[in-house]
């Protein structure tokens, strides 16, 4: 586990870093040849859940990095309910993942650029618990070049 202790006195300095930890999963995503979405829960300054992409090794739709995030935390803290935990992910959730987030009840999403066509902010906010609080765009511009080279990779190969 990884633990950082200024995100009270700092919170969006510990944006940044969480962020970027998410990006290190998105990069493994990335590696293997998935689509680059990383994924991280913080629960009081400690990494208790991770995740990226595995929807092609696992040839399962529901593999997004989300979700492997929620349950490896709902694992550590031995329940399915993640109060008073941050999800940092690097693109906007789609609904799937968002819709998972109510269920888990997730105090925080924060997340990196936004999904166009896929995320969920453009169907309807309302998708998530109502005391989720949503922050958008923590280093944006990095998460969605790390999308951008990928697909523009899948399309050299077509």
């Amino acid at each position: 586990m990884s633990y950082y202790n200024f995100e009270d006195k700092d919170p969006a300095a510990a944006d940044e870093h969480f962020m970027r930890l998410a990006l290190n999963e998105a990069r493994l995503a990335f590696e293997k040849d998935e689509i680059p979405i990383g994924a991280i829960v913080v629960c009081q300054g400690k990494i208790i859940g991770r995740g990226h992409n595995l929807t092609e090794q696992l040839n399962d739709v529901t593999a997004h990095a989300e979700m492997q995030a929620f349950t490896a935390a709902a694992q550590t803290l031995g329940g399915k309910y993640l109060k008073d935990c941050t999800l940092y992910v690097t693109i906007e959730p789609c609904i799937m993942c968002a819709g998972a987030s109510y269920w888990t009840q997730i105090s925080r999403i924060v997340y990196g650029a936004r999904e166009e066509k896929r995320g969920f902010t453009r169907i309807n906010q309302n998708l998530l618990h109502p005391k989720t609080l949503l922050k958008g765009g923590i280093l944006s511009e990095e998460c969605g070049a790390l999308m951008s080279t990928f697909f523009k990779n899948k399309r050299r190969e077509i």
